[in-house]
């Protein structure tokens, strides 16, 4: 059964982009590789059209302000830049502590709903997780094997990606463990 592709919530997009923005001004493209590119394995995938829909958002609110530039060769691209506001919000939320995720993770609602309603088996759900996890953390180790893991920034991100899914790993053991005392004889 092949995983099903993960999509970047377009709350945390909007700092990503707000971030390569503070750096310096480039186009929709440009940050969609960019993206990709430093991103890829900590990040979900992420839809080209997210990231031109955020960048709209994002002028909207006044946060980037967008500029025409024409080519000669090809269509007119807009290369957008972070505005101060911009700048002040990012700043703001980039030193804001993250609420810790709890019971965000949907594998713990998918237990809740099996085991609420009896349809399905909750060792196949754990066996997929396990799996799903397994693989997740050795695109993990892979990553922090690559020469990505030189930009100190990826390589803690990808550390503590690891140390999650280690724990994932090891809470799926214990519902195993706990729910097998649980089965009816």
């Amino acid at each position: 059964m092949e995983a099903r592709p993960r999509v970047c919530h377009s709350g945390r997009m909007k700092y990503v982009l707000m971030s390569l923005l503070a750096r310096r001004p480039a186009h929709g493209y440009e940050l969609h590789q960019e993206v990709e590119e430093r991103l890829h394995g900590l990040m979900s995938s992420v839809n080209p059209g997210q990231v031109y829909a955020t960048l709209q958002r994002l002028e909207r609110d006044g946060l980037i302000v967008g500029a025409d530039v024409e080519q000669s060769e090809r269509p007119n691209k807009r290369v957008y830049e972070l505005t101060p506001s911009g700048e002040e919000e990012l700043r703001t939320w980039s030193q804001s502590p993250s609420p810790p995720t709890y019971f965000r993770n949907e594998f713990f609602l998918k237990l809740v709903a099996v085991g609420l309603s009896g349809i399905g088996d909750v060792g196949t759900l754990i066996g997929r997780q396990r799996r799903e996890c397994l693989q997740a953390l050795r695109d993990a180790e892979e990553l922090l094997r690559s020469d990505r893991a030189s930009d100190p920034a990826v390589a803690l991100a990808a550390e503590a990606l690891q140390l999650h899914l280690e724990a994932d790993l090891e809470w799926l053991e214990r519902c195993e463990e706990r729910l097998a005392v649980h089965a009816p004889s």
